[in-house]
């Protein structure tokens, strides 16, 4: 009888061995003499956690199918499903439930968006996924495991459930499943790292300026020529209060536990409403830069085959409205795209390809036989609210800045982060602006890629680049978006969950971008409404507000003024170069 109990006793510890490994990379150590098994997590618990469990000799082969009814029930009630998983994580995104959002309501429901976390975490691209490197594994061994299979659901479905309360779920489990049938004693501190930081320092200085250098680059020498050379005070003035309301941002943070996201900011700061109000300006930023990336590529496109034309029943499209087109139809496959981890990493190398369009347009300056030429007026205070506009927008980064923060693994070195990828887009935008002026003056377009002669290779190099980089991002960009427009369908209805109706208002809301690309298909002028209007208000309005609403009363006079005068500046430009950019819009337009 006791050979009997052995044999099924260790029967017992290769199924636990089976599924405890799998979730959490354990180390285990049985005694068949002692019937003890020793296990320690490495990855999903701290490295100082280990335990010991005690196994009594007794018939016990009953628990096997015990267990795995018992954590597929548990698996039921945790993951309801429409279709499937991967539709599921996308339609029904929330992010953990925050002390703010229980505060403001009578559930745990977090307000509306409840997907930006992470699908703007997709943005940084530098951002190590999480548990990445289990999922694999975990769908190998998904019908043999259930464990594995109620890990596997905890991976793929980070967008549905708190990590937090799924990963103290499965420690639960294990520890109620051991208490009630097999007599084990787990200790009462085992428990999950509440905080999953994994960005090094020099990962987030590339999360930071990847967000920071996008197309606002290549329309920098056009905005020193509308303000004048006087402008590149405004430019460098706007990088140092930018990087400042990044700080404020990061002390919203940090004075309001359980927030990660610029929503939260707003939350904590006006309640619902501004959490709504905040984000609702935040996707409009998003869905602006997604038009802007279409004209970029269909102008770019355009000025390697001018002589592009097609005329379809009765319509004429040039080579401008042919391209936009056709490059709109090569990214909307990738919208359908449910994971897009692969396109994030490939994003990342916008970093890359930004001091790579700087070298070609040096490279055609100096070897090319261009040149450089002093030239143009000190200050034109006609266009000048335009090249404010198009300053703001090189710096409307702030949307992706909470999450960075959150994401790394010594937040104190947020401001040393902050200050290298802001000074070095600042004194990057200098040098490509004073590069392409110098170069084109006058002639420069919106984009000087457009000015670069096209017989050499480096602006074969810098066109193609201008036109890949886009394709790339637009998905990235415009997911944000198209989740939280999913977001708002009725949950009760099966049908409107449904994969086709999902794709139905993605391709409804990319189609919308090429209309909107193709009624104002002018670069620089869209490009300073974005920065004037909405850019504006998120990098400079209302970091300051969210903090003198948090901070109240515990600000000293010389704080207040700082953030007030800011604030001004903020009003007077964005109210400026709105007027200017709408204005000017309406003149190319007719």
């Amino acid at each position: 009888m006791s050979q009997w109990c052995s044999k099924a006793t260790c029967a017992i510890f290769s199924f636990l061995e089976e599924d405890l490994h799998l979730l959490g990379e354990s180390t285990y150590n049985i005694d068949k003499e002692k019937h003890i098994l020793r296990y320690g997590y490495k990855s999903a618990l701290p490295p100082q956690v280990r335990s010991t469990l005690f196994f009594s000799a007794s018939p016990l082969v009953f628990v096997t199918e015990t267990y795995k009814k018992k954590m597929k029930q548990e698996r039921e009630d945790l993951y309801h499903t429409d279709d499937d998983e991967d539709e599921e994580s996308q339609a029904h995104s929330s992010v953990p439930s925050t002390p703010l959002s229980r505060n403001d309501s009578n559930n745990d429901a977090v307000p509306w968006p409840r997907s930006y976390r992470q699908s703007m975490d997709l943005l940084t691209g530098v951002t190590p996924p999480s548990s990445t490197n289990l999922v694999s594994s975990f769908r190998k061994r998904r019908q043999s495991s259930a464990f594995g299979s109620f890990a596997s659901s905890s991976s793929k479905q980070s967008l549905l459930i708190d990590k937090d309360e799924t990963q103290n779920s499965v420690v639960t489990s294990i520890k109620s499943f051991i208490d009630s049938h097999l007599k084990l004693s787990v200790p009462d501190d085992l428990s999950i790292p509440q905080e999953n930081r994994k960005c090094t320092i020099s990962q987030s200085l590339l999360n930071g300026i990847n967000v920071l250098c996008g197309g606002a680059l290549l329309t920098m020498p056009y905005a020193l020529k509308e303000g004048g050379w006087l402008g590149l005070l405004i430019l460098f003035s706007f990088g140092i209060i930018t990087l400042y309301t990044g700080i404020l941002l990061k002390r919203c943070l940090e004075n309001s536990p359980g927030i990660h996201t610029y929503p939260d900011i707003g939350q904590a700061a006006f309640g619902t409403t501004g959490r709504i109000l905040l984000s609702i300006f935040l996707y409009a930023d998003l869905y602006a830069t997604c038009v802007e990336y279409i004209i970029m590529m269909s102008d770019n496109m355009s000025g390697m085959f001018p002589n592009t034309s097609l005329y379809i029943a009765g319509i004429s499209l040039n080579s401008n409205q042919v391209f936009a087109i056709t490059t709109t139809l090569i990214v909307l496959p990738t919208v359908w795209l449910r994971d897009l981890s692969l396109l994030s990493y490939i994003s990342a190398g916008g970093v890359f390809s930004s001091i790579l369009l700087a070298l070609c347009l040096f490279w055609v300056g100096s070897v090319g036989g261009v040149g450089f030429q002093l030239q143009g007026q000190v200050l034109d205070l006609t266009n000048l609210p335009v090249a404010i506009g198009i300053y703001g927008f090189g710096f409307g980064g702030h949307a992706v800045l909470p999450n960075i923060y959150s994401s790394m693994k010594e937040p104190s070195k947020f401001p040393l982060v902050l200050l290298m990828s802001f000074g070095f887009c600042t004194l990057f935008y200098i040098a490509i602006s004073v590069c392409g002026y110098t170069m084109f003056g006058e002639a420069i377009q919106s984009q000087f890629t457009l000015n670069m002669p096209q017989h050499f290779t480096s602006s074969k190099i810098a066109v193609w680049t201008a036109v890949i980089t886009p394709m790339t991002k637009y998905p990235l960009t415009l997911t944000p978006v198209l989740l939280s427009l999913e977001e708002l369908l009725p949950s009760s209805s099966r049908k409107m969950r449904s994969k086709g109706v999902s794709m139905l208002i993605r391709t409804i809301l990319v189609l919308s971008t090429l209309v909107v690309a193709l009624t104002v298909p002018f670069f620089a002028t869209v490009a300073a409404l974005i920065g004037s209007f909405v850019a504006m208000l998120i990098a400079v309005i209302f970091p300051c507000l969210c903090y003198l609403k948090i901070m109240k009363g515990r600000l000293t006079n010389f704080h207040m003024a700082i953030c007030i005068l800011i604030i001004i500046v903020g009003v007077v430009s964005g109210c400026c170069g709105t007027y200017s950019a709408i204005v000017r819009l309406i003149v190319e337009m007719t």
